[in-house]
């Protein structure tokens, strides 16, 4: 229940959110930050979270001392390579299964078709683009594993990406965290994260929608 709490703390205000974990202590600080990200990326269930607003918002932190910043950026390189290996495993071993079920209400056939597109035009390099876009970030290791990827070569893609990604978003908020507006509107910077993050989605959603419109109605023209 404390880890719901603190996603629901994490969306609404993440500085609070954040302040009050690192004021419990550093295991719980690094731990929460691990959690988060480990489940984003490791549990298809849960591509909801907010990966890139706390990774910013965790480098905004290490800049003001409340994370040391080596330790932050290998618990989350961790958090990341470790969180994609698991959802590969998943998707390879359970994957079918949890499709057919349908209990993954996330996991729309337009956005399984998105994933599967994107895995089909950039191949391996998809495990290492895919870590930039939510829901895709989430879905690509499980579709990889479920379809067979050969796992050496995932292991490569999936650290490359893993680290750039939780690096780059890290250390966006540690460098850009001093500056005097990023600190006093640090809300809507992490609010405007996130709504440039959900760009890609949604654009992929309106064009699934007015792309299967044309093809209903045109059928009978074939």
């Amino acid at each position: 229940m404390a880890f719901v709490n603190f996603i629901v703390e994490l969306l609404r205000d993440p500085r609070a959110a954040i302040a009050s974990m690192i004021a419990a202590g550093p295991l719980a600080a690094y731990g929460f930050v691990f959690l988060v990200i480990f489940i984003e990326t490791g549990v298809v269930f849960f591509p909801f979270l907010p990966g890139d607003s706390l990774l910013f918002a965790s480098g905004f932190f290490a800049r003001g001392g409340g994370f040391n910043i080596f330790v932050l950026l290998g618990v989350i390189w961790a958090a990341a390579i470790l969180g994609d290996q698991c959802n590969f495993m998943i998707g390879h071993f359970f994957g079918r299964k949890i499709v057919a079920s349908g209990k993954v209400k996330a996991m729309t056939p337009e956005r399984v078709e998105k994933t599967e597109a994107f895995l089909d035009k950039w191949g391996h390099l998809a495990i290492f683009l895919g870590r930039f876009f939510p829901f895709i970030r989430t879905f690509v290791p499980f579709l990889a594993g479920m379809g067979g990827m050969r796992w050496h070569s995932f292991v490569v893609f999936n650290v490359l990406g893993g680290v750039t990604w939780s690096t780059l978003f890290a250390l966006l908020g540690y460098f850009f965290g001093g500056i005097p507006a990023v600190q006093t509107h640090f809300e809507l910077v992490i609010v405007g994260i996130v709504l440039v993050s959900a760009i890609p989605a949604v654009i992929g959603a309106v064009r699934a929608k007015l792309g299967g419109r044309p093809t209903t109605e045109g059928g009978h023209h074939a």
